[in-house]
This record gives C-alpha cells, structure tokens and sequence, in this order.
C-alpha cells in the first residue's frame, strides 16, 4: 500500500477519517494525499458582466481555502513524513475519482456523515457513491480513529474464486498492522449451507492465501446483514471488510431492515473492495 487518498471537507467525520489515515500512513509507510473540493459559489467562476464576485474577492476565497488545508495538515498529519495535498475545482464525488485515478491510489479513507443509522452511512451519499464505483478500495469510518490499532479485522464473503482479488487487496492492507483475520461466512434460512462444507472451503480459500493468522466461523442468522453485524459485536472487531459489487453498492447488503436496532456504537470501519 503505497498512497492512501483522504479526501475532507473539514467536517468532524473528515477529521476521523483524517485520524485513522494518518495511523495507517505511518504503519504502512505510505504516502497520504489530502484532497479538498471546492464548489465555487455562484459567480465566481464568470468574472465577467454580472458576476458576484470580484477577481480579488475569488483569489481571497481560494486563498483562505487553501491556508485552511495547510492548517489542517498540520493538525492531524504532524508526524506524517510523507504527506501532499491538493484543491480541487469538481463536486466531491466526481472530484474522489479523478484525482484517485490520477495518483494512482491503493486506499481511499473517507468519513461518513451518518447520525445513529447505518442506512445513513452508506446510502445516498458522496460516499456511498465512491464505494459503489470505486476500483480502489474504500475505508469508511463514523467514529474517531486517532488510537486505531486493528487487531481483529473481519472478512465476510461466500468465499468463491471471484474474491480473490479482493481477498488479496484486503490482505496488504492487514499485513501493515499484524491483524488476525477472522474468515466469516453466515447462513441464513433462505441460503443455507452445512458447517462442514463451508469450513472446508474457507480451509481450501485460507491455505490458497497462505495465512497464518486467522480463524475459520460460520454464523447463523436471519440475514447476511444481522449476522455480520451480530459477529463483529461478539468478537469485537476493529474493522469489517467486504467484497461488493458496484452495480448496486453496499445497498443490497445493508438495507433498511436493520437501522432500526442498531445503536451508533455498534457500527464498525468498514473496507470495501469492488469485484
């Protein structure tokens, strides 16, 4: 993991965001790139007849933007060695993309806006829209991530060769940290499977991987969405991890069927990675 993408807009979940970043910058040596976006007022861009703003009233604005990021990379990145920052003239999302294509990025960390429901995280969002279409993987976090120190990471799949890729990129972000991995597979009424088959082909996908650190569960549960939830409270996982596809984003994972029993402390970081 080379560069991590961050992008902010000052906001507290930026500043969480900007947190766990800047722990995963300094274990894994990569080089972070702080991004903000600005949509210029109306006027700003004309500066022509009729404009609202001025030519040196539009310089001031961005001036003070720009001196604003420099302050704010000084406050959560201090002991960063390795740390750029960029503004951007784009809306957010689409502003995310390019810049994470045009530096290549491994991982993008974003905060997420979301109060107390996880319905709230993930959809309808800039970042939900970066998770579902993004080729690099996503870090989401609601939560403060300055004492990050992920020793327990969950990787929920069906565990079929498709994941792979995926299971590869989430392996080089849990070898920056020596975290334990704990492989998770739930059943649900509507698609069930028996313990011995599917234990025996999380042993065959875990041995294709060569790990080391790591354990074997399946879970039972009324949903896909419950049981990964209800394992990570039981284990106390630091992060969970997941292969989504970006046609419909973490939506058809994560639905409304479960916001209503979840308190905000139940809800972890979540990475994903697109297959």
């Amino acid at each position: 993991m080379k560069k991590i993408l961050v992008p902010t807009d000052f906001s507290k979940p930026s500043e969480y965001a900007s947190k766990l970043a800047s722990t995963i910058g300094k274990n894994s040596g990569s080089e972070i790139h702080l991004l903000h976006m600005i949509e210029l007022p109306t006027g700003i861009i004309d500066m022509g007849g009729g404009s609202n703003f001025s030519i040196p009233e539009s310089m001031l604005y961005i001036r003070k933007v720009r001196d604003k990021l420099l302050n704010y990379k000084q406050k959560f990145f201090p002991k960063n060695d390795n740390i750029k920052h960029a503004i951007r003239f784009q809306n957010p999302y689409e502003g995310i993309r390019d810049y994470s294509k045009k530096i290549n990025a491994d991982l993008i960390v974003m905060g997420s806006k979301g109060h107390t429901e996880l319905e709230e995280m993930i959809i309808g969002s800039n970042t939900e829209k970066v998770v579902r279409n993004s080729e690099i993987p996503v870090l989401v976090t609601k939560k403060d991530g300055e004492n990050f120190n992920p020793k327990n990471l969950i990787f929920a799949s069906s565990f079929k060769p498709e994941k792979d890729k995926a299971f590869s990129n989430f392996l080089d972000f849990a070898n920056s940290f020596n975290s334990k991995i704990h492989l998770l597979k739930v059943n649900t009424p509507h698609k069930f499977e028996n313990t011995q088959q599917t234990k025996e082909r999380i042993k065959n996908f875990a041995e294709k991987h060569k790990l080391d650190n790591y354990t074997i569960n399946t879970y039972n549960d009324s949903s896909i969405e419950t049981g990964i939830l209800n394992f990570s409270n039981e284990i106390n996982a630091d992060i969970i991890a997941l292969a989504t596809h970006g046609r419909s984003g973490l939506s058809h994972i994560f639905n409304g069927s479960i916001t209503k029993h979840l308190s905000k402390n139940a809800i972890k970081p979540m990475l994903t990675f697109r297959v």
